[in-house]
């Protein structure tokens, strides 16, 4: 599933049949229309989900977690902290601009409120078909759905789109290389054949598709120059979206506007969405000054991400009369794992007493109590924050699944619960560091003067860490002055985010920040993670370069997992092994979204426990505006 990477995580598992159950459109369609089924073949239908029933039916008005009578109007300012050079929304290399998925529409689009979250509605392809054993999937392209252009979407700009993604892009080569072909096989329907059947998840993957139009993308610009989807280009693109590029200055701003013909703007799935008639991002090199960008009604919205932010950064008179709004949203359909990640294609990060020594030295305790003014808990899953974390030891069908790859997988995974160290008192840490030590000593290491060294060489062992947030010292430098106590030296380097994406990218990094998001119900993107292959894939999310022949048939295991409860118990054995080997040292999290705005906005009153959902389901206020701008 998508993941961090494009969108977040569409899902997986049921039993073979419970998908052929879910709500149609009406059944078959007669047999001489052009991707017609017969009476043996899988009805089309106008949604699915993966666990079930979709929640709305055929015909449904709009999502009940809207607002249908929202106004229309007004503004949003976000900012930006990455800056952009490129306006393909595909391209790996470069930065492309935020914001790009607004201007184009994916042939399924999610519900929110579902409790299958994996559930996906009809958008630019008004209905689709798949078999019982997932080996293909066909989407018909609804005739209302145009470019902005006017020109329609068409199968042929589908089955295009899949190609040419794939031929541009490594990322999404990997991610989609069981989506073996893509063709029209009727009049506006594109088939999706896949290399083997069983993936459940398959027909749900490629329904995120964003189309993008053939003829734009193969065509010439207005200066003669021929475009090409492999290249980087701010010549704004043909979208299909709810917003249309406007203005723009890379490195300082870009500025979206509201398609009044949006052929989409009634659609179900669209009403009570997109009510802002622009959307604005200004760019900011320097966080550290993002804040205070904010408080000066620079922009309008901020998602905080720092525990001291959050405690002290806001107070202001703004703040003290209602101007500025802090609010915290529940995210209950996702989980993650952030952490400190090593580079394991390093030799001094390969050996798992070391790995597991370097978790030993980070405290924790401390920082939640000095740093994190208490706000999170410490992560003890790859999967924190859902019911696929695993706890104690194995039973049932997830010890049934770990049996069957005994040989692959470490023993201690049978007998031993996985642990974080527990440091946060003088004594905890002496004992740790004790521990940490051993384990050098053991894998090759000693202390000579106080300096870790390799034993025969004598070469120090040290680590470079790099980010690209300077506010991020405040949780790396006590982590490396607890690594001086064993006689590790930890060089700290912030660096600009370009500078640090490449890094990432390339690999060229021994220790830094990173997370990875996961769904309720995660499926084919466990590959992109964790497998051996994912390892060599440049720029994959494979971030630390695992490679284990257990963890690999783990990530089968999950993918063609045959329904809820064999998925369940295969996400646990993965999530154990995962920390069996101690890839990473994990970090904290909450289990909340939080946010600042300045009081601009209206939102309706039922938002799902997902997040803010903003700005998608939010609305101008103009009354809110013209207070907040009388008091200033």
């Amino acid at each position: 599933m998508r993941a961090t990477l494009w969108a977040l995580l569409i899902s997986l598992a049921v039993a073979p049949n419970a998908l052929a159950q879910s709500t149609t459109d009406g059944g078959t369609p007669p047999a001489d229309e052009p991707g017609a089924a017969s009476a043996a073949e899988p009805q089309w239908r106008h949604a699915s989900a993966l666990t079930g029933d979709p929640r709305y039916p055929q015909g449904f008005p709009h999502f009940d977690y809207v607002d249908p009578d929202a106004p229309k109007g007004g503004r949003v300012r976000l900012a930006d902290t990455s800056g952009y050079d490129s306006f393909n929304p595909i391209l790996q290399r470069g930065n492309a601009a935020p914001g790009l998925s607004l201007i184009y529409d994916p042939l399924m689009t999610p519900s929110m409120d579902e409790q299958d979250i994996s559930a996906a509605y009809g958008l630019i392809a008004d209905k689709m078909r798949y078999p019982d054993d997932f080996a293909w999937v066909e989407y018909h392209i609804d005739p209302d759905a145009k470019w902005h252009d006017g020109t329609p979407i068409t199968a042929e700009d589908v089955a295009w789109t899949l190609t040419a993604e794939k031929e541009a892009d490594p990322n999404r080569a990997f991610y989609y290389k069981d989506v073996v072909s893509a063709e029209v096989v009727g009049d506006g329907v594109v088939r999706f054949t896949f290399a083997r059947p069983g993936n459940r998840e398959l027909p749900h993957i490629v329904g995120q598709l964003e189309p993008l139009p053939k003829a734009w993308w193969t065509g010439t610009a207005p200066d003669g120059s021929q475009r090409s989807i492999g290249e980087g280009t701010l010549e704004p693109p043909l979208g299909s979206g709810p917003y249309k590029i406007a203005r723009f200055e890379p490195g300082r701003f870009i500025e979206y506007e509201r398609t009044d013909d949006y052929w989409a703007k009634d659609h179900p799935t669209q009403v009570g969405t997109n009510n802002f008639d622009t959307m604005r991002y200004d760019v900011y090199r320097d966080q550290t000054i993002v804040v205070e960008a904010f408080k000066g009604g620079r922009f309008d919205w901020r998602a905080e991400n720092s525990a001291k932010n959050w405690a002290t950064a806001y107070e202001s008179d703004a703040l003290a009369r209602g101007d500025i709004i802090k609010e915290e949203f529940p995210i209950r359909s996702t989980g993650m794992m952030q952490a400190f990640v090593m580079n394991l294609r390093l030799p001094k990060f390969q050996d798992e007493r070391v790995r597991r020594a370097l978790n030993l030295m980070y405290d924790f305790e401390t920082q939640k109590r000095t740093v994190f003014y208490d706000q999170y808990d410490r992560i003890s899953s790859y999967f924190m924050g859902t019911d696929l974390a695993s706890t104690g030891l194995p039973e049932g069908q997830e010890l049934e699944i770990l049996e069957e790859v005994r040989d692959l997988v470490p023993e201690k995974v049978f007998t031993e619960p996985y642990t974080n160290p527990v440091n946060g008192s003088p004594e905890a840490v002496r004992e740790n560091a004790r521990e940490a030590v051993r384990l050098f000593r053991e894998a090759g290491y000693e202390i000579r003067d106080r300096v870790m060294v390799d034993a025969e060489t004598g070469a120090p062992f040290t680590i470079d860490f790099v980010d690209n947030s300077p506010a991020s010292e405040r949780y790396v430098l006590p982590y490396a002055n607890s690594l001086k106590l064993i006689g590790i030296e930890m060089n700290f380097r912030v660096i600009d985010s370009t500078q640090y994406v490449e890094k990432v990218r390339t690999r060229d990094f021994e220790m830094t920040t990173l997370a990875w998001g996961q769904s309720s119900s995660p499926g084919n993107e466990q590959a992109f993670f964790w497998s051996s292959e994912a390892a060599d894939q440049p720029q994959s999310q494979n971030y630390a370069g695992i490679k284990d022949p257990g963890i690999d048939a783990l990530i089968q295991k999950v993918i063609l997992a045959k329904d809820r409860d064999e998925l369940v118990a295969a996400t646990h054995a993965l999530d154990r092994v995962l920390l069996a080997h101690d890839y990473v040292v994990p970090l904290f999290y909450s289990p909340n979204q939080r946010t600042a705005r300045w009081n601009l906005f209206g939102r309706p009153d039922n938002i799902p426990p997902y997040g803010a959902l903003f700005p998608t389901v939010w609305w101008w206020d103009a009354a809110k505006a013209a207070d907040v701008e009388r008091r200033q």
